[in-house]
């Protein structure tokens, strides 16, 4: 039985997060958060952010996710950024959304690229985004605002620790009620 949960886990998971990232994703995500209300407002004075236009998380008891972004300074990207995420816990489905995570100054980029960044296991969820809550570990910190859909998306939220998250869902269903915590990697671009 649990070779079927982990073989339905890669499954959905794969399906999930199966669409390219294509630059086009990229900048139709960035629009989506910078029309989304508050959201929009962090684009005006945050030192940077990183956008991930497809995560995909899936869960039969045993949960995880995982989704491909960039880190961008001054509008321009500076490197690229993998989320993986594993939970333990009562769960079941799966589920895509969008994120972004916005950086008030160098210091919480820098803790973010540092390679060692991973949100708090407090971290929690409500079936198809209608609330998220996060907490943070390691070096840093995060706020954090969901909303309905990419077509209705609205968000509020503020700094905490000098990071704020927001979340945009794409489709899919999922019940949790324990959410492990997300960890990040950092690759730089390669100087031209």
């Amino acid at each position: 039985m649990s070779t079927l949960k982990s073989f339905s886990l890669a499954l959905i998971v794969s399906v999930l997060i199966a669409p390219a990232a294509w630059a086009d994703e990229y900048t139709e995500t960035i629009e989506v958060f910078k029309k989304a209300g508050a959201s929009g407002e962090f684009f005006s004075n945050a030192y940077g952010y990183a956008v991930f236009p497809n995560i995909g998380k899936a869960g039969i008891g045993i949960g995880g996710a995982r989704g491909k972004g960039k880190v961008f300074v001054n509008g321009a990207s500076i490197g690229e950024t993998t989320m993986t995420q594993l939970s333990v816990g009562f769960q079941f489905g799966g589920q895509a959304f969008s994120q972004i995570i916005f950086f008030e100054d160098e210091r919480a980029l820098n803790e973010f690229i540092s390679g060692e960044f991973a949100f708090g296991a407090n971290a929690s969820a409500v079936a198809i985004t209608a609330g998220v809550s996060a907490g943070a570990n390691t070096t840093g910190g995060a706020g954090t605002a969901a909303s309905g859909g990419k077509n209705d998306a609205t968000t509020t939220g503020k700094y905490y620790r000098g990071m704020a998250i927001f979340t945009v869902a794409k489709g899919g269903l999922m019940y949790e009620a324990t959410v492990g915590g997300q960890k990040f990697s950092f690759k730089a671009a390669k100087a031209n």
